[in-house]
């Protein structure tokens, strides 16, 4: 069954790269891990909007975490192997995999990422766009 396109109204021209970007979200918001935040950090006179994703990832190295932005998709993975040579009596801490993929507007920066206390903090710019007017001639064809 397919769905009926949600931008098809006749005004809404050229937005079908927004109707795949939806798409490939709904994709991905099935698992919850791991948790992280989205907050708006503080504007300063000469910087721009800034935006930091923070996601929980203790347990983690940063030689078991990779970050890449691949067009408009930022995806962070996560990898871990069991260690053979420890014997648990209780194992409560999976060694476990994610991926978490966020998908960002055209314009947006990653400015870094940092590793601390167990949270990955990647940070983003979001310049303001040029706001630009352009007339647009009118042609007689008689």
């Amino acid at each position: 069954m397919t769905r009926p396109p949600s931008l098809s109204h006749p005004f809404l021209l050229g937005f079908d790269d927004i109707e795949r970007a939806l798409d490939r979200v709904a994709k991905g918001a099935g698992d919850g891990y791991p948790p992280y935040n989205i907050e708006r950090m503080p504007r300063t006179d000469n910087e721009p909007d800034k935006l930091r994703i923070t996601l929980a990832v203790a347990g983690f190295s940063r030689d078991q975490l990779e970050i890449t932005l691949e067009e408009n998709q930022l995806t962070i993975r996560g990898r871990q192997v069991d260690d053979k040579t420890r014997h648990f009596l209780h194992r409560g801490i999976a060694a476990r995999q994610f991926q978490r993929s966020f998908l960002l507007a055209d314009g947006m920066q990653v400015l870094g990422a940092d590793l601390s206390n167990g949270l990955l903090a990647i940070d983003l710019a979001r310049p303001e766009p040029e706001r630009l007017v352009r007339r647009i001639d009118i042609m007689s064809r008689d």
